[in-house]
């Protein structure tokens, strides 16, 4: 299948981002929330993490439309340790061929709540290099659903438009394309 292939060798040599915030919550509300499965999840774009048989190392993983059409990332989960650590590989299903990024979050205890660290580390000048600049989203989003139970504006802006784009997203998105 398409996906399997490599992407060409590049000049950039991997880039790692990282986006930090406390949230004012105990670590297992946080950890709870970040690790939702079947469940719209408004900090990772209104997309639902599915798995086969839960989030364990070594397993696939991929973040679908609320209506399941259509699979936004795919991967495989690396590393499971709750409610401190998790990382997964990161392919955009539209960004064919390229080299998949490697993302974790992890979780520490703090007074008055929990330091949640973002790191991604891709390919700088590619098109999942680029995407991966969204950190910050789900970093801001992920404590304000915490602590509020509400996803920000743009956040619900997002939900709401995903169902009406349907249509622009790519054929190789289909989750049919993406299986677990």
């Amino acid at each position: 299948m398409s996906k399997d292939k490599k992407a060409p060798a590049t000049d950039g040599k991997p880039e790692t981002f990282v986006w930090k915030v406390t949230i004012s919550a105990p670590i297992e509300t946080v950890w709870n929330t970040l690790v939702k499965t079947d469940e719209v999840l408004p900090f990772f774009f209104g997309a639902v993490c599915q798995t086969k048989d839960g989030l364990k190392p070594g397993r696939k993983m991929r973040m679908a439309s609320k209506d399941g059409k259509f699979a936004v990332v795919f991967g495989e989960v690396k590393e499971f340790n709750p409610p401190y650590r998790y990382s997964h590989t990161m392919s955009f299903t539209q960004n064919e061929g390229e080299e998949p990024a490697f993302t974790t979050y992890d979780l520490k205890e703090i007074p008055g709540g929990t330091e949640f660290t973002l790191s991604t580390v891709c390919i700088p000048g590619t098109k999942t290099g680029k995407m991966v600049a969204s950190g910050g989203f789900i970093t801001d989003n992920l404590k304000l659903l915490v602590e509020t139970g509400k996803p920000n504006f743009a956040a619900k802006m997002i939900m709401a438009m995903s169902p009406l784009m349907g249509f622009m997203t790519p054929k190789i998105s289909r989750i049919e394309n993406w299986p677990l």
